[in-house]
Order: structure tokens, then C-alpha cells, then sequence
């Protein structure tokens, strides 16, 4: 035994409390790829459910006291003032996004005890988050006292993410797997200078949402509905992590996991119309989603440095620990949608100027989510949105507004796979009248995010447990822009 090793196990068993974590924490890490798309295209809404469906939001961003088609959506009970007969809505919309995370860890796996500097791990991991064109339709029928509405769209997340070198807790943790694993070769530690770490994670999250209200005038001035939603979740998860050391793979782990499943709600609204002013609530229950996995592939080999063989199937997958049940085929997963309470108030400042305030609130701290993740969540999203638009002329209606996000995180709620950030929205666009019954709608928002920074001290373990301080930067962007054609029959 070399003096290098022989003085590792000297002071192994001090240094064994903060680095064993790293079997526990990898196999959480390795096996949690579906929490990526959590929030994949984070559009406008909170953790899990969208609320930009139709252009006008885009435009305005406050639409909780319309009585136009998005009324179907935004405020169904406002439909009992809509156009009265049949109402077309085709809307197009195009996000895309940044997710990046910077990590930080002076001198990782350092012993200065045997005179081992360690390294300086500094490496910013890139996240494009992307999605295709994504279509909403919106259709409603009025006749007198009732209005019948309903739409289909993407109501939760909707798109793709892929970290082309993989997050940082992956290759961290392969280091120090690595590195504790060949500790007491006669050669010493195999460093993270001698291999090359080739990690990847992808993955889709699409939310499908078909909707149906029935809205009822109940007096000349108030008016409630009630309304159901079906969700069909549709997600993929692939990833792989590869230590390879001059053609030598030490560590080999493949994921590639699909997961399909339904959900429901029930959704009721009140609107109350008093000359310029309207008062306009609505609650969706909470929608729960527990979901299958399809998994086609879930394994890993692993080199036994002492033997220079390799272990692999089952016995491999067991150095992750028990969480590599959590994505077995068959095994479920809480994607839950959380209850969301909206409440707006419209005034008409002149006949051609419109505002609107509103308040949003998503009881995320009761809705499950993978690993009961909701509870590290400090309170709900608490969202604040202000909107107006102005009628130029009898053809062009202009339009602006913004919208401030608070999600309630904590550090112990943040994770490379999935990460939130606070935010403010503008939005500004138009509407115009091709003719009496067909309407264009125009619209762009950016989001602004609060980046995000987990600090992680030695005296609460380190980065993941290691030991060794460091500390994670989580930044996004976010833009959409969307096109839509109105239709009155």
C-alpha cells in the first residue's frame, strides 16, 4: 500500500461522514432527470399550470374581467356579456428560453492533510429550453341568459430541455465517487484530471388541457359559471452520465423513461358588472396527476477498481441506493397541479380606455410533487398583474401590461434539475379589425428573472454533502411571442 493511500485511511474514517454522502445524493441526483421539465418552457403561471392560452394575455398580461373569447379561459362567468351566437378563437404562439446554472467549488476533493490541492471546479451549464409552435382553439356560443365555452391548449409546462453537458450535481458527484472508490489503490486516487466526464439530460413535458364551461346570467348583473378541465400529461427523460479514462468506462449510467396519464378538475367563476366597473373571481380545484412510468431503459456499470472488473445490472444500480426504484418501469410519479384562486377587477376609464388589476394565487404547498418537494416551498405563487388598453380607432386597439411573480422558494426547494426563479412580465401588442366579425391579435412578452444563488457552507455539509463549500447561480430567460385570428358568426 502506497504511503498516499495508507494515510487516506488514516483519516478516512473523519472525512467518511461527508463523502459516503455522495452514494446517497448521487443515486437521488442520477434518478431524478423528469424533475428537469418541472418547469421546462415556463411560459406565465406558476410551477406547473400555464395562463398565457390566447394572445390578449400576451398583449395585456391582466385578463381576469374580460367578456371576449379568452373570457373562455380567463373568466368564463364574463361570457354571459359576450358577443351573443358562435365565437371562433385560433391562436399561435412561439416561446423559447434559457435555464443556466454556474457552480462553484474551490478546492473539491482537496486533503490537505496528504498534500492534495484539489480542484477548482468552475463550469457554467448551459439549459435550452425550447418548444415548437404551440396552437390553443377557443370557441363559445351565447344566447340570452347562457353561454356555453371551451378550448383546448397546453395548460401545463409544454416543451424540451436539454443540457448538452449534462447539470453539475452529475458530474460532481461521479468525481467523488471515483475519487473515494480508488482511494487505496497502490497508485492512489484516480483524479478527476485522468478521465473524461461525457453527461447529458433530456427530457419533454407537455400538459394537454380540453376545457368546458357553462355559464348562467343569474341577475342583470351577476353572473356565475361551472366548468371542467381534462389534463393529459405526455413526458420523456433521457439521460446518461460516461467516465471514461483512455478507452476505460468507470462509470456508465443510462435513462430513458416515458410517462403517460390523466388528470381532472372542476372550475367555477363569478363576475359582477356595475356600470364601468367589473369584479371577476375564479377557482380550478386542484388537478391530480399521478403518473406511470414506460421505462425502456434504466441501467449502469460500474468498474471495481480492486479487481479491475466490471459490476453491472442490478447489483450496479444498487450503489445508487433505493431512489432507483422511484423511475423502474411502472413506478408513479406526483405531477400534481395545484388549486388556483383569480381575482380581477375591469374599469372602463373612458369608452376607449380599459384597465385591469388582478391577483393570482397556486396553492403549490398542496399540490404533491416528486419526492414531496412542496413542502420545502415557502408559501404558494403570489402573482400581481396590471393591464390596459386603448381603442386608437375603430380598427386598432393598443395594449401593455405586466405581471410580478413570487413563487416562495427556499434553497432546500432549488435543485439542478429543477429550479424556479421570481420574476416580472411585460407584455404590449394589438388587435385589429380586419372586418365586423374577423379580429387579429399581435402580442410579445418578456420575462425578467431574479437570478438565484444557493450557498452551500461546510457547516451545513458542503456542496451535496461533500464537505467542500460551493455554491450554485440559477438564471433564466424567457420570450413569447404569438399571433391570433378572432371569429364571430
Amino acid at each position: 500500500m502506497t504511503t498516499f493511500a495508507a494515510n487516506y485511511l488514516s483519516i478516512q474514517l473523519r472525512w467518511h461522514r461527508n463523502i459516503s454522502n455522495i452514494n446517497q445524493d448521487m443515486k437521488r441526483t442520477l434518478f431524478s432527470l423528469c424533475a428537469i421539465l418541472t418547469a421546462a418552457i415556463a411560459e406565465a403561471g406558476g410551477l406547473m399550470t400555464n395562463t398565457n392560452y390566447h394572445i390578449s394575455f400576451d398583449r395585456m398580461m391582466a385578463r381576469g374581467a374580460s367578456f371576449d373569447i379568452d373570457a373562455v379561459f380567463s373568466n368564463p362567468a364574463g361570457l354571459a356579456w359576450t358577443h351573443d351566437g358562435l365565437q371562433l378563437s385560433l391562436q399561435f404562439q412561439k416561446p423559447w428560453q434559457q435555464r443556466d446554472i454556474e457552480t462553484d467549488i474551490p478546492g473539491y476533493l482537496a486533503v490537505p492533510q496528504l498534500g492534495y490541492p484539489g480542484i477548482d471546479f468552475h463550469q457554467k451549464f448551459d439549459g435550452d429550453a425550447y418548444a415548437p409552435i404551440v396552437p390553443a382553439v377557443f370557441a363559445s356560443y351565447k344566447k340570452d341568459r347562457w353561454a356555453v365555452g371551451a378550448m383546448i391548449g397546453i395548460t401545463g409546462s409544454g416543451g424540451y430541455v436539454k443540457f448538452n453537458d449534462g447539470v453539475p450535481m452529475f458530474n460532481v458527484l461521479a468525481m467523488g465517487k471515483i475519487f473515494q472508490s480508488t482511494a487505496t489503490l497502490p497508485t492512489g486516487p484516480i483524479t478527476p484530471d485522468k478521465y473524461i466526464i461525457d453527461s447529458k439530460m433530456e427530457g419533454k413535458q407537455y400538459i394537454y388541457g380540453g376545457q368546458v364551461n357553462l355559464t348562467y346570467r343569474l341577475t342583470d348583473a351577476l353572473a356565475a359559471s361551472v366548468g371542467f378541465r381534462a389534463s393529459y400529461y405526455d413526458g420523456y427523460y433521457k439521460g446518461h452520465i460516461t467516465t471514461d479514462m483512455q478507452g476505460t468506462p468507470l462509470i456508465d449510467l443510462q435513462l430513458d423513461c416515458d410517462q403517460t396519464g390523466w388528470g381532472y378538475c372542476p372550475i367555477v367563476g363569478l363576475d359582477y358588472r356595475l356600470g364601468p366597473v367589473t369584479l371577476a373571481a375564479r377557482y380550478e380545484f386542484r388537478t391530480k396527476l399521478d403518473i406511470p412510468n414506460d421505462t425502456k431503459q434504466l441501467d449502469a456499470k460500474m468498474l471495481n477498481p480492486a479487481t479491475q472488473s466490471y459490476v453491472e445490472g442490478a447489483a450496479a444500480l444498487a450503489q445508487f441506493g433505493d431512489k432507483v426504484a422511484d423511475y423502474e418501469d411502472g413506478a408513479k410519479t406526483r405531477y400534481d397541479m395545484p388549486s388556483l384562486l383569480t381575482v380581477a377587477v375591469g374599469y372602463e376609464i373612458t369608452p376607449k380606455l380599459r384597465a385591469t388589476a388582478e391577483y393570482h394565487f397556486f396553492d403549490d404547498k398542496h399540490a404533491k410533487m416528486a419526492n414531496d418537494r412542496q413542502k420545502e416551498l415557502e408559501h404558494g405563487t403570489h402573482e400581481f398583474l396590471l393591464g390596459a388598453e386603448y381603442d386608437v380607432n375603430d380598427r386598432l386597439t393598443l395594449s401593455c401590461g405586466g405581471q410580478r411573480t413570487d413563487y416562495g422558494l427556499s434553497d432546500t426547494y432549488q435543485q439542478n434539475t429543477s429550479f424556479a426563479c421570481d420574476s416580472y412580465s411585460i407584455g404590449l401588442g394589438a388587435a385589429v379589425n380586419l372586418t365586423e366579425k374577423m379580429r387579429l391579435t399581435a402580442g410579445y412578452f418578456i420575462t425578467l428573472y431574479s437570478d438565484y444563488t444557493r450557498e452551500y457552507p461546510t457547516s451545513d455539509g458542503g456542496y451535496l454533502g461533500t464537505g467542500y463549500a460551493g455554491k450554485d447561480i440559477y438564471s433564466r430567460t424567457n420570450n413569447v411571442i404569438g399571433i391570433g385570428l378572432d371569429y364571430k358568426f
